[in-house]
């Protein structure tokens, strides 16, 4: 396993936002399918995994295949706002004002489409 770059910050989740792992075949279809409606993505290159932010709680009880919902107790490896392309960690769609979390609701029917 190849290490992350010094700039990569491990954060709590639960705090400010939760995260939902997502593997890269998935993520890839449920990206396609939010659209404008996605909020920040992280990319984990090396690891083939997509990562969501949501509300703190708002994926809780949430049973889908393949996909962890991060909460409290959790940490999440974040890349600097300036990281976004590979390889490694990487912001997919970046956070902005306009953009941060995803709508749990949105994310979660995104992932259960066709």
């Amino acid at each position: 396993m190849r290490p992350y770059s010094a700039e990569v910050r491990t954060m709590p989740a639960g705090r400010w936002w939760d995260a939902v792992r997502v593997p890269l075949a998935l993520g890839a279809r449920t990206l396609q399918h939010l659209g404008d409606e996605t909020g920040a993505v992280i990319k984990d290159g090396f690891g083939g995994i997509l990562y969501w932010l949501v509300l703190p709680d708002s994926a809780d009880g949430w049973r889908l295949p393949g996909v962890q919902v991060l909460g409290s107790g959790c940490h999440v490896a974040v890349p600097p706002l300036h990281r976004t392309t590979g390889p490694g960690l990487y912001w997919r769609v970046p956070p902005s004002r306009e953009r941060e979390c995803t709508t749990a609701h949105r994310l979660h029917s995104a992932l259960t489409s066709p």
